[in-house]
Parts: C-alpha cells; structure tokens; sequence
C-alpha cells in the first residue's frame, strides 16, 4: 500500500458514522507547498490529505512552522499550493483564477485572525456592514453581531470595547456573510484565558446555530477538547488525528 493509500485509508477510518451522507466541504489530495528563497527551498506542506465535513469544528495543532497557516491559507483561498488538488464541494481551487479566487473568499470563506483588524473609526455595525454590503447573502449587520452577544454594543467604536468584545465584532464580520466554512488562525492568541474562553465559546456557538464547518488553528493543546476532530501537524504533515468522543464545552475548558 503506498503512503496516499495508507493516508485514505485513516481520512476513511477517522469518518464519524454516518459522515458518508454529510455534505463534504473540503477534499484536499497530496497537497504540497514550497517557499523558494535564493537557493534555499522550505517545504511547508508535504503531501498532505484532508477532508472537512459541513457542520464540523475541527482543530489544527502543532508548533510554529508545522504549516497550520499554510494550510489554512491555502483552503481560505489566501495562498495556492504548489502541487496537489484542493476541492471546495466541486470547485477545484488550484485551477482557480485570481479573480475566481477572490469571489471565492468574498462568498463561501470567513476569516477570523488573532489581531482583530477592526477599523478604529467606525463602529461595530458599521466595521461588520463592510463585508455585508459586499456578500452574496449576508445577514443584518445587528443580526451578526446580536449571534455573538454584541445586541447592545452596536454603535460601539473599538476603543470602547474590550478586547474580547472586539474579537467577538471579528467573529460576526466572518459569519455576516454567512460563509460555508470559518478559518480562525489563533483566536485567542492575544487573550486571556477567561476572554478566551468566550470567544471559543461563540466560535463553537456559530458553528453549532449555522451549520458551517469551522476549522481552528492553535497551539494551545487544551482548546482540543472542544473539536470533534483533532490533527496535529508536524513538519508540514498531519503527523496524528483523532476524534472526540465528545465535544466539551468552552468554558469547561483550563490552561
């Protein structure tokens, strides 16, 4: 058996029953990456395989360098891979154009990163209506931020809100749009642990209400409980995976 065999053959094992009659949202195949710098050549993805189901919270852990933001980059529709096949249902993303690309992000991704790239001059409402007004079928910008528990801080501007109210006005930007799958690299990377849990808590919450597949990047192996699916990545593969028997809640969560 060849190593993408063997590498299907887990994708299949690792399957929840009944997963074969879920909607598959990602497929990627042999999905390599390299930077070329001068002479020197960095592998960030080796031959990575992955699947990612709607309705799915899955979590990427691993050390900086392991290629968790490479991949999620990659599927986000933000980076292209240097070989390999990256599917989005039947949409194969390294054929795509840079304008396909971009009406790709505009429509099915939403994007939530550690620093929460607010617009300090507009409110929350308003730093939300930036994307909505461009989506394919968003949601009220009052109805996004209320998903997040925000109803009563709308015409709020960022240095009025604490740094998790201000994560949570990122959170509800992403899913404005009401996106087919939400990418968040470190959420929580510049929280503390109380405000962290609140925000893995609406991650969890959007997820759960909307019915969009959530992947999480973090390096903080705690935060795993909260998955129904876990890889760590190593060296730019996915070097182990399980599931959770079941999904803790965030604020059960401790680190």
């Amino acid at each position: 058996m060849s190593a993408v065999e063997a590498n299907l053959s887990t994708l299949v094992a690792e399957r929840p029953r009944g997963q074969d009659r879920l909607e598959r949202v990602f497929l990627a195949r042999g999905l390599t990456k390299l930077y070329r710098t001068g002479d020197l050549v960095v592998e960030a993805l080796r031959s990575l395989d992955l699947e990612l189901f709607r309705g799915e919270l899955l979590v990427l852990l691993g050390a900086s360098g392991s290629g968790k933001s490479t991949l999620l980059n990659i599927l986000g529709g933000l980076d292209t891979a240097t070989s390999g096949t990256v599917l989005f249902k039947d949409h194969d993303l390294t054929r795509m154009s840079e304008r396909e690309l971009t009406q790709y992000r505009r429509d099915h991704i939403g994007f939530v990163f550690q620093f929460y790239n607010l617009i300090p001059s507009l409110t929350a409402r308003e730093n939300v209506a930036l994307v909505t007004d461009i989506a394919e079928r968003p949601m009220a910008p009052e109805d996004a931020l209320a998903l997040v528990g925000l109803a009563d801080r709308v015409d709020h501007f960022p240095a009025q809100l604490s740094g998790g109210e201000q994560q949570r006005v990122a959170i509800a930007r992403a899913v404005a749009k009401q996106p087919d799958v939400l990418l968040c690299d470190e959420p929580t990377g510049a929280l503390d642990v109380e405000t962290g849990r609140m925000v893995l808590r609406t991650i969890a919450s959007v997820n759960r209400d909307t019915g969009c597949a959530a992947v999480l990047i973090t390096h903080n192996a705690a935060i795993a409980a909260m998955a129904d699916r876990v890889l760590r990545m190593t060296s730019g593969r996915i070097s182990e995976q399980h599931r959770n028997a079941r999904r803790v809640a965030p604020e059960e969560l401790s680190w």
